[in-house]
């Protein structure tokens, strides 16, 4: 299983001063170092983390692969499709949110999103949807032919203490989605004490893990932050192989 480091809160600490660090650039180089199979980051529209400065810098300093986030404004996509990471996920965005409070509500006719993708994949990028775990919704995600899609997590994350409803929900639309061609990621709020449960999900082939990786890089260092959460994402995997 792929574990990609989203190192927005990186950047997110370096804006509270407009100054130049820390550098997104060396934290990706720690996370690689520890084990990390990609980089994500999220240019928002907002630009309230990472900058468009980053991006270009990113894509010729991370030697795994660049995972790009953002929403479907023409102009960042004009950006992405300049840059070309090897993969671009589509999220939705609220300019008042604090972080992405749920996966993209995908329309029928949503001429915007439907050319987002067009963009992208004719600039050669891998496109991944960020979606709720709801059949319908991946139905939608097929229909608009993009390879992949990631499942929010978030309600897991919320209540994975209490019940495992919400874990049996992306274990069935994992499945679901595996089963109808869709190569399916993971991904939001998930940390290391409930990582395990979603990482044993075998449909599940790819992580995108950040907030609580950069909370314990404060503590710890990003390379061993990172190291910590490759161990226990194989452990997972180790316990459900045949």
């Amino acid at each position: 299983m792929r574990l990609y480091v989203n190192i927005d809160h990186v950047a997110t600490l370096r804006e509270a001063r407009r100054t130049d660090e820390p550098d997104p650039v060396q934290a990706a180089a720690a996370a690689e170092r520890g084990g990390a199979d990609g980089i994500t980051v999220h240019l928002r529209e907002d630009r309230r983390h990472i900058q468009d400065r980053d991006v270009p810098a990113l894509a010729r300093a991370v030697r795994t692969v660049l995972n790009l986030e953002l929403g479907a404004h023409p102009a960042i996509v004009r950006i992405a499709c300049r840059v070309r990471p090897f993969q671009a996920t589509l999220v939705p965005e609220r300019r008042r949110e604090i972080t992405t409070e749920g996966g993209l509500a995908l329309r029928r006719g949503d001429r915007r999103l439907a050319g987002a993708i067009r963009r992208l994949q004719d600039a050669g990028i891998r496109v991944s949807l960020f979606i709720d775990p709801v059949r319908r919704t991946i139905d939608a995600a097929r229909a608009l032919g993009v390879p992949a899609i990631e499942l929010h997590t978030g309600r897991y994350a919320h209540t994975w203490r209490r019940r495992e409803t919400a874990l049996n929900q992306l274990r069935q639309a994992a499945a679901y989605a595996k089963g109808v061609g869709l190569a399916v990621h993971a991904g939001h709020g998930l940390t290391y004490e409930n990582v395990q449960p979603v990482a044993t999900i075998p449909e599940i082939e790819e992580l995108n893990i950040g907030h609580s990786i950069v909370s314990n890089a404060v503590f710890l260092g990003m390379e061993e932050a990172v190291r910590r959460m490759r161990h226990l994402v194989n452990e997972a995997v180790i316990l459900v192989s045949p």
